[in-house]
């Protein structure tokens, strides 16, 4: 493990913690702004939209720039973004400077899995995009429960300035330590290769399937809250801990989708989706038995966030000749599903569903996504087509 992948792996931690921190701090900043806790949710769904719209165009705007450079400019202003959430004086500024630093959030993650492949051997690109991937799931574990818990003890726009702190470090790491031709291949494509690239079946059928893999999670995780509290029956104090054991499990497996991706993509893939299905399904049986809801929630977390890394990985091996536009609209898929998995839910409920019922609904939208992955990996596997750059190790990875 090299220090370049550790600051890379810093920097997608403070990425992380900007983005879900929020989340925990709601109330202080619906107070200290003078609007309602729903308005203030905004702040949440405006930074995934940032991500999901901005992140590729700023990525495309910037793909001729040397890639260490650029990064370490996105780090320096993420700082200043965070700087500016922490001095707004209303909603509308704090709303504008989320956007500002969500399309920060979108491009650095598209150029830093990029990045982080060509750090590492080829038989190790799987470890290398765990590595930058786990900064969100560590993120959730460690950074935000830290972040809320300084917006609780001193003011809400602590935290923002203590985020920006850790990204400034974070850059500073980095333009250290990242070698100056970190990523350089990817600054050669044209825009037209860019597009190009799209149109094979292992992308575009990527962000299907990721896209679909967030709706499901988010579909139920996104009330797992009252999930908790109305059908496991567990005290308002034990929520965290089932939060923490989730994002322990999470952690865990997004290495574990690391090595299945170093093993084999289209078969981890296919492998780890069906461990999805039957999870969401296993869900609604053990809903109402807390300790067997504890179990399940560790193994929840593992499995969703296992199929991260072989999927990614994946994508980029059949973009490698032209990874920006690709690696850039990852974060995309992720924050659609993210976005209608929400609303979906929360039209289902209104409609009268009932808790208990929303692993269901995960467990439709994740068989969707396993189906897409078992015809894309039947299709590869009967088609001729290899990887962009014909490299003999790449291809052993592919298959």
């Amino acid at each position: 493990m090299s220090v370049p992948l550790l600051a890379l792996f810093l920097t997608a931690f403070a990425f992380g913690t900007a983005e879900f921190v929020i989340a925990g701090l709601l109330p202080e900043v619906a107070l200290g702004l003078s609007v309602s806790v729903p308005v203030a949710g905004y702040l949440i769904s405006g930074y995934a939209i940032g991500i999901a719209v901005l992140g590729p165009l700023l990525t495309l705007a910037t793909k001729k720039f040397n890639r260490k450079t650029t990064v370490v400019v996105l780090g320096a202003l993420f700082a200043v973004g965070q700087a500016l959430c922490a001095i707004a004086p209303n909603f509308e500024l704090l709303m504008a400077a989320r956007v500002f630093v969500s399309a920060l959030h979108g491009a650095f993650f598209g150029m830093a899995f990029v990045i982080s492949t060509g750090l590492v051997p080829p038989e190790r690109r799987g470890f290398a995009v765990a590595l930058v991937l786990s900064g969100l799931t560590v993120s959730n574990v460690i950074g935000v429960p830290l972040g809320t818990a300084i917006g609780q003890l001193f003011d809400w726009r602590a935290t923002f300035w203590a985020v920006g702190a850790l990204g400034l470090i974070a850059s500073i790491v980095i333009a250290v330590f990242l070698p100056k031709t970190a990523g350089s291949e990817s600054t050669q494509s044209s825009f037209a290769r860019e597009f190009k690239a799209l149109g094979r079946q292992q992308v575009y059928l990527g962000l299907a399937i990721a896209t679909f893999v967030m709706l499901a999670q988010y579909a139920v995780f996104t009330y797992i809250a009252p999930l908790y509290l109305e059908v496991t029956r567990l005290e308002e104090e034990m929520v965290p801990i089932m939060l923490l054991i989730y994002g322990v499990g999470a952690t865990i497996g997004v290495f574990l989708g690391g090595r299945l991706a170093d093993w084999n993509l289209g078969k981890s893939i296919v492998l780890v989706l069906a461990g999805q299905v039957l999870l969401f399904a296993s869900l609604y049986f053990v809903a109402p038995y807390p300790l067997a809801m504890g179990i399940t929630t560790f193994i929840w977390g593992g499995v969703n966030f296992a199929f991260g890394s072989p999927l990614q990985s994946r994508m980029l091996l059949w973009a490698n000749d032209a990874p920006n536009l690709t690696s850039s609209l990852i974060p995309t898929g992720f924050n659609v599903g993210i976005a209608v998995g929400a609303i979906l839910s929360a039209n289902l409920l209104e409609q009268g569903m009932g808790y208990h019922n929303l692993p269901w609904v995960g467990t439709v939208v994740i068989t969707v996504a396993l189906l897409l992955a078992v015809i894309s990996v039947v299709w590869e596997a009967k088609s001729t087509n290899r990887p962009p750059t014909g490299d003999a190790d790449t291809i052993i990875v592919a298959h």
